[in-house]
């Protein structure tokens, strides 16, 4: 995998090229490319065979102007600083890209949960919600599940919080399991707000999803959901591939029976009746849409002049590099952003915490329904910038419309400078 840019300085790369067709004070936009404050903490957990061990964490909150910060926690060794910095900005801007009234938050421990637990990972989310309590709440910052952590994890952080503050607030973290007041749809929204914007792209653009060859890289959740759901559409998934590796079939692959044979072994490699393939060669497969859902910096400028995907849409955050956005838009092919594409998950956080507020639950059909209006009416605003400013690219498109969002709302708040 490329790890050629600093994620956080993608971010602001990214805020400047939008930042050049607004009307908007250098000075503003310098204070839309840098997170208020930056949580950095280490915690000391006890082990199963009694050592102590210490973990660095951090929460970043990046800006609050439209709402409450929201973001997700992940466990990952290769979490840092700029990377919580980058996805806390990123969040604000796919916040205001979907207009749901939230602003960036991101957080993350420095942790292979591989190597740990069940035991020990408890302790570990219990001891960073300690951290956290003074932080978050259901109007200050509403944490969420990211890569390598879910419900357990969140209902962990829910319980320390309210054990702690001797309440109930629900709404303090979304991405609970739904004994514990999560919401129905909130597991497969990632992935379908990313089918949702490759059904709208290729309705965009007169091609025709059906039929479609698809190429998956990242087979977590966002990942597989996605593979099912444009499948479901009748596209064609060729390829997909995990951190062991890739699997390729022209013919195509049961997306499904992909997840279920990952589910039981786990990963997608050895997969019967298939062509053992490389994440990059995955990327560069001669194919109509890719779909990239792992981590970010997953293509860099090299690897974007040999990809051959017509649209991607990003599962995941910060999957291209800006040199590989450059090369992209010479070339022609059609990115659409991971602030639109993968901004599901969010939303039906949206929907959970408002459902927490209310103490009211929907049915998974209004979930999935109020989503598709949100991502849709997003795709049209982001179409209509596209085209009225006369921009480069998607991505841009998409900037364009979230900063604005955001420059609104710190203005008509009284603090403008």
């Amino acid at each position: 995998m490329a790890q050629e840019a600093n994620p956080f300085e993608s971010l602001q790369e990214q805020v400047d090229d939008a930042a050049a067709y607004l009307d908007v004070s250098e000075d503003v936009i310098e204070r839309l490319k840098n997170p208020e404050r930056v949580l950095e903490t280490n915690l000391s957990v006890e082990m199963d065979d009694g050592d102590i061990e210490l973990f660095r964490a951090y929460r970043s909150q990046f800006n609050g102007d439209r709402g409450p910060y929201k973001g997700g926690i992940r466990y990952h060794p290769g979490v840092t600083r700029d990377e919580v910095k980058a996805l806390s900005g990123w969040m604000v801007y796919k916040c205001a890209v979907v207009d749901i009234p939230y602003g960036g938050g991101k957080g993350g421990i420095v942790i292979d949960p591989a190597d740990y637990s069940e035991s020990e990972l408890e302790r570990v989310s219990r001891s960073f919600a300690k951290e956290l309590r003074p932080f978050i709440g259901e109007s200050r910052d509403i944490p969420a599940p990211d890569v390598n952590t879910g419900q357990r994890e969140m209902n962990w952080i829910k319980d320390t919080y309210e054990t702690l503050e001797n309440t109930t607030a629900p709404g303090v973290i979304t991405g609970k399991a739904l004994e514990n007041g999560g919401s129905e749809g909130r597991v497969e929204a990632t992935g379908r707000s990313t089918m949702l914007t490759a059904r709208e792209a290729f309705e965009y653009l007169d091609r025709d999803i059906e039929g479609a060859t698809v190429a998956v890289q990242g087979y977590g959740n966002a990942g597989s959901v996605a593979a099912k759901l444009i499948e479901d559409l009748g596209a064609n998934i060729v390829a997909v591939s995990d951190s062991s590796g890739g699997i390729y079939d022209p013919d195509g692959l049961d997306a499904r029976a992909v997840k279920d044979f990952k589910t039981e072994t786990g990963s997608v490699s050895d997969y019967q009746d298939t062509e053992a393939i490389t994440n990059d060669e995955l990327l560069t497969l001669d194919i109509d849409l890719l779909v990239p859902a792992a981590l970010e910096n997953a293509i860099d400028g090299d690897l974007a002049k040999e990809v051959e995907a017509d649209i991607i849409a990003e599962a995941a955050n910060g999957p291209l590099t800006p040199r590989a956005d450059d090369v992209l838009t010479e070339r022609d092919v059609h990115v659409f952003p991971d602030i639109l594409a993968n901004a599901g998950g969010v939303t039906v956080s949206y929907f959970e915490w408002v459902q927490n507020r209310q103490r009211f639950y929907w049915t998974e059909d209004r979930v999935n329904d109020e989503l598709e209006r949100i991502i849709v009416d997003a795709f049209d605003n982001l179409v209509d910038a596209y085209e009225t400013h006369d921009l480069p690219n998607f991505r841009t498109a998409a900037y364009v419309v979230a900063i604005q969002r955001v420059v609104d709302s710190y203005e008509s708040s009284g603090n403008w400078p």
